[in-house]
């Protein structure tokens, strides 16, 4: 039975832990706070009352909404507005910086998640704006003034919108499917998954087709190469080691379908990425 989409917004809500108040104790137009994480952490489903831009400065980090599934990886930041359920995901040792803005600071703020590139300028203040944590009681004018220059570089890169997430339905078995394909990729055949959910290949190629409006092997080959991007930022794992985690047996056809969805190649991405961090330590 098919799940509607009110259903599954009803239950997302009923999940949640509401309304996090990130100004409980103080008064402020912006402010930020850095998320170190160890084990990974998995928060539950929340919503703020102000908007959020999170930069992964080390690690992969996952955002769940009702409409999408978003990989940011590291060096890149997603996009949070104000009043949007969400979840977020910390693997393993990744670490964030999350900046938070009134919403009067950022003019076309919109309502669902972005993945954005983030130039050297944003960067910078991102980091920079690690002076006035949320947890502070007041503002002051320096801050007033930074963030809202901030806010307006936010607006701005919000238009370099990078299609880094996979889509997602509320259908039972469309969520059954994709959450199996997405834990055995580095081996997954499409009659493993048929197998999985008790269905004939011909309809799961159907309710892809119908729910998620690409094939599955789309599907499968995007959630390869978000997966890389995140292995390929760790110093210790080769460009094969990523390739055969994936699902890749030949490196020449993992390169390939990297640089297809990528517009750069496994082995210019790791090098910019990890430059990129050895810059920020």
């Amino acid at each position: 039975m098919t799940v509607s989409a009110d259903s599954a917004k009803d239950r997302v809500r009923a999940a949640t832990t509401g309304l996090v108040e990130l100004r409980e104790n103080g008064r402020w137009v912006g402010g930020s706070h850095l998320y170190d994480g160890g084990e990974q952490l998995i928060t539950g489903w929340h919503f703020h009352d102000v908007h959020e831009i999170e930069y992964a400065c080390r690690g992969v980090v996952e955002v769940e909404t009702e409409a999408g599934h978003y990989l940011l990886p590291p060096h890149q930041a997603a996009w949070i507005p104000a009043g949007l359920h969400h979840r977020t995901t910390l693997n393993a040792g990744a670490q964030i910086l999350a900046v938070l803005f009134e919403p009067n600071l950022v003019p076309r703020a919109g309502d669902r998640v972005r993945i954005i590139a983030v130039s050297t300028l944003l960067r910078e203040m991102m980091l920079h704006s690690a002076r006035w944590p949320i947890s502070r009681a007041e503002s002051g004018v320096e801050a007033n003034s930074f963030f809202q220059t901030l806010g307006y570089l936010v607006a701005e890169a919000l238009d370099d919108e990078m299609p880094l997430n996979l889509p997602v339905s509320t259908d039972p078995l469309v969520i059954a499917a994709t959450d199996y394909t997405r834990d055995h990729l580095d081996q997954v055949a499409i009659s493993d998954v048929t197998r999985a959910v008790g269905v004939s290949e011909r309809t799961l190629r159907r309710i892809f087709s119908t729910h998620l409006s690409m094939s599955w092997r789309s599907y499968l080959l995007r959630a390869r190469v978000l997966r890389a991007m995140g292995l390929l930022a760790q110093p210790h794992c080769s460009i094969l080691d990523v390739a055969i985690a994936v699902g890749f047996d030949d490196v020449g056809a993992f390169a390939r379908s990297f640089a297809r969805h990528c517009g750069e190649t496994p082995s210019a991405y790791k090098r910019r990425i990890i430059k990129r961090g050895q810059k920020l330590r």
